[in-house]
């Protein structure tokens, strides 16, 4: 079913609206889950698109799955299908089953990856560390294919960059690997932490240290675990983004400041202001005040730098400052797919080759768009639009509350998958949107 948002947008949000769990946890504590044969339970999980597929994904290798509320109950005593089905090929997690599954059964089948379109993902980060760890991995047109027949070993990795992916799935292959493992040079994303925090839990031995290196022992068995998730930082910047473009004052609920110090200081200096409550982050514009924005340079990095997925929508919110912005994108090579229909609406956006931050990027050299410079303050006006992946999709909605007049977005499913409800929770603040 295609559905569409309807938004008739131009007046400020109000209100308090709730953080849900991280969506980019979501994922990776399933997968760890699969690496037991007790009982697991997952408390604050989104109930959103990436939820369900990766709950499909575990229920068809063999877990039994429970929903009760933001709870869930995983119990995978055996594994009964090694072979991840086709239809996962919806999101980029089922790689991430290929440790479990090593360690469990010695072999795995995953597809090729799906997920968003924002440029190119290599998984050379991947296979190359899995056969560090002793698998032999085998690639066909639709899938790959891995055996560790004499299980996995520990080794040392050194990622050529800080790959969140890679990182996360050299921990899950790892953790009960024999000996010991050392990645060099790996994310340490918010995410990254609660993985291996849910993993102590269940009995691992791991160190992160701060130089980017994370040391793992193997054990020889891991235990259940009942573990709350993080709440999703890039939901909470969206929603501060919201709030100060509409010259607003919103509460987003559970929000934490320590998984936001880039955002905060890239939102306050952008004339956007905030407060720390008991219960959130409460955003709004600086001294309330309905005066332009301040023009920025944005550099998107790992971790603890400004997150690649907070650029499009902050995107939105330089159209509105007093002057010339840059963002210069160095995680992905092609993530500003939704320029065009932005200018659609009334910016003056363009997307250049070139290297716009203080050092060449990786990026340097070669014809991807990853720079973005915009020139404000310009006033955004209604249009239709379509989604095309989860980030770029709540530029869009942060552009439509924005503007004068009722816009259509079509492909919604994209939001879909990374925002629980979200039209019921931007209802809730005052946001005039209705999913037809």
């Amino acid at each position: 079913m295609n559905e569409r948002f309807i938004i008739q947008g131009g007046k400020p949000l109000q209100g308090t609206i709730e953080v849900k769990g991280a969506k980019n946890s979501i994922g990776n504590l399933l997968m760890a889950t699969l690496l037991t044969d007790e009982p697991c339970v997952l408390q604050n999980v989104p109930d959103n698109k990436e939820t369900e597929i990766v709950s499909g994904i575990c229920a068809d290798i063999g877990s039994k799955i429970e929903r009760d509320g933001d709870t869930l109950k995983i119990h995978t005593s055996e594994i009964k299908n090694s072979r991840v089905k086709e239809f996962s090929r919806k999101n980029r997690i089922p790689i991430l089953a290929l440790g479990p599954l090593l360690i469990r059964v010695q072999e795995a089948e995953v597809p090729l990856l799906g997920g968003d379109k924002i440029g190119p993902r290599p998984v050379d980060f991947h296979i190359g560390a899995l056969e560090k760890l002793g698998a032999e991995i085998g690639i066909t047109d639709n899938a790959y294919i891995a055996r560790a027949q004499n299980g996995l070993r520990g080794a040392n990795i050194i990622l050529p960059y800080p790959s969140v992916g890679a990182t996360q799935n050299i921990i899950l292959s790892s953790v009960m690997a024999e000996g010991k493992t050392i990645i060099s040079n790996a994310a340490v994303e918010p995410e990254i932490v609660d993985l291996v925090r849910m993993l102590q839990d269940m009995g691992s031995l791991i160190a992160i240290f701060p130089n980017r290196t994370i040391n793992i022992e193997g054990v020889k068995k891991l235990r259940g675990v009942t573990h709350r998730l993080i709440p999703d930082r890039l939901e909470t910047a969206s929603f501060g983004i919201l709030a100060v473009a509409t010259n607003g004052n919103i509460l987003a609920k559970n929000a934490l400041q320590g998984q936001l110090a880039s955002f905060l200081n890239a939102l306050r200096r952008a004339g956007g202001d905030y407060s720390i409550e008991e219960n959130g982050i409460r955003f709004f514009r600086h001294n309330n005040s309905g005066c332009f924005l301040n023009p920025l340079n944005i550099e998107t990095d790992t971790y603890p730098g400004f997150v690649t997925d907070w650029q499009q929508p902050f995107a939105v919110l330089l159209t509105q400052a007093d002057g010339e912005s840059i963002i210069h994108e160095t995680v992905y090579e092609d993530r500003f797919n939704y320029v065009e229909d932005l200018n659609r609406m009334g910016a003056k956006m363009r997307v250049e080759t070139r290297c716009s931050g203080e050092l060449p990027c990786r990026f340097q050299g070669k014809s991807y768009n990853h720079t973005c410079v915009i020139k404000g303050s310009t006033k955004l006006s209604s249009a239709k639009v379509e989604m095309r992946d989860i980030r770029s999709g709540m530029a869009h909605v942060v552009a439509a509350l924005l503007s004068e007049g009722e816009s259509e977005i079509s492909g919604v499913e994209h939001i879909d998958r990374g925002y629980e409800k979200i039209d019921e929770r931007l209802r809730s603040v005052g946001a005039d949107i209705r999913r037809v």
